[in-house]
């Protein structure tokens, strides 16, 4: 399985709340041609940003049910955003072998979203994601991680990984409970990131993993 990541930066001033309602309206349709597994906009981090992932059995998959999308005219004839949309960002993931499918487990009641993104040195993910698949069960004992992705297509050698909080302070706790001396949390790689990102992210109403 593979998952696309688009990332479209929207006009300021209310854009961010038309495109989603757009997108509801034709979300029926899109969804005959493959499912929709998760959709955030960001609350912190670069703003009047909407994430959008689509899981995939592979490239050949990906390229056909967008062929089939350029000739869906009832989809076609919805409104869709490209008037609201200032930049647009698509990559291909792949998911790490801990990573559980997109939305196969209940998250609770939680509704922030955590999404970091890591850029290692050409090499390093090997090592990272060794790293992680030892130390990922303790933290999980705290909140769950919805998706940890590396990048096969667009920006490479990045680390991609989203957690699910009930809110912000659960974050601050959870973050400060998970890393005490003498734990498991942070990973040890032996590597270190050469940039980090990060954003807090909101799911739509209609988002599948919410």
């Amino acid at each position: 399985m593979i998952y696309e990541v688009r990332t479209y930066t929207l006009r300021p001033g209310g854009a961010v709340a038309e495109f989603e309602e757009r997108f509801a309206k034709r979300l029926a349709l899109r969804e005959k041609h493959s499912k929709l597994g998760a959709f955030w906009h960001t609350e912190f981090g670069p703003l009047n940003q909407v994430i959008h992932v689509y899981p995939y059995d592979d490239l050949n998959h990906r390229t056909a049910v967008r062929a089939a999308l350029a000739q869906d005219t009832a989809r076609q004839q919805m409104p869709g955003g490209g008037d609201l949309i200032v930049a647009q960002e698509a990559e291909i993931m792949n998911p790490a072998p801990f990573m559980h499918p997109l939305g196969s487990r209940d998250y609770g009641t939680g509704n922030v979203y955590e999404m970091r993104t890591y850029t290692y040195a050409t090499g390093d993910l090997p090592k990272v994601l060794d790293g992680w698949s030892k130390a990922i069960e303790a933290r999980e004992q705290f909140s769950p991680l919805a998706a940890c992705w590396t990048s096969e297509l667009g920006g490479l050698n990045k680390f991609v990984h989203t957690w699910v909080y009930k809110d912000l302070n659960e974050r601050a706790r959870v973050r400060e409970a998970s890393r005490k001396p003498g734990g498991q949390w942070p990973p040890q790689s032996g590597v270190r990131p050469i940039r980090q990102e990060n954003k807090l992210l909101i799911p739509a109403a209609f988002s599948p993993v919410r």
